[in-house]
Formats: structure tokens, C-alpha cells, sequence
């Protein structure tokens, strides 16, 4: 007794998949890629968002110091040192 094809010698990865390929073709559908951006990620863009925001808050503030135009508030300044140690 005498048994041809054992084993998995009729099989091409390659081939399988062209045909999943034409077969989509076929139908209308093509694949098509995707992308989803992660919480951290979108969470990274806002705080990237902030740090313009304070780079040009401070790019303010050195224009106004080395103009002359900025003012100290010693009354805000102690009552955020008076928070900081209370805290």
C-alpha cells in the first residue's frame, strides 16, 4: 500500500495569500491601514501644547524685565511662599 502527498507539501503561504488578496479584489473591498493613537500619546500632545504656552509666558516676562516694565508684587510673592511651607 503506497500514500502520495503526506504531509503539508501542497501548501504555499505565498499563494494563500494572494488569493485572500484577489479575492478581496474581487469583492470591492480593499484593505486598508489604520491607526489609533494611544491615551499617553494624545496625553504627550497637551503637555506639549503647555510648553508653548509657558515659553511664551516667559519669553513675555524677559521682554518685560529687560525693559524696566516689570513689576514685583511683594504681597503675592509671601503669600505663595506662606502656601508653599504650609502645605
Amino acid at each position: 500500500m503506497k500514500i502520495n502527498n503526506i504531509g503539508n507539501q501542497n501548501i504555499n503561504p505565498y499563494q494563500r495569500n494572494m488569493n485572500k488578496l484577489n479575492a478581496a479584489e474581487k469583492s470591492g473591498k480593499s484593505p486598508s491601514d489604520k491607526i489609533e493613537i494611544s491615551t499617553a500619546a494624545k496625553e504627550m500632545q497637551e503637555v506639549s501644547k503647555l510648553g508653548k504656552e509657558r515659553q511664551a509666558k516667559v519669553e513675555a516676562l524677559k521682554d518685560q524685565v529687560q525693559s524696566g516694565n516689570y513689576t514685583i508684587d511683594p504681597k503675592a510673592i509671601a503669600k505663595g511662599l506662606k502656601n508653599f511651607y504650609q502645605s
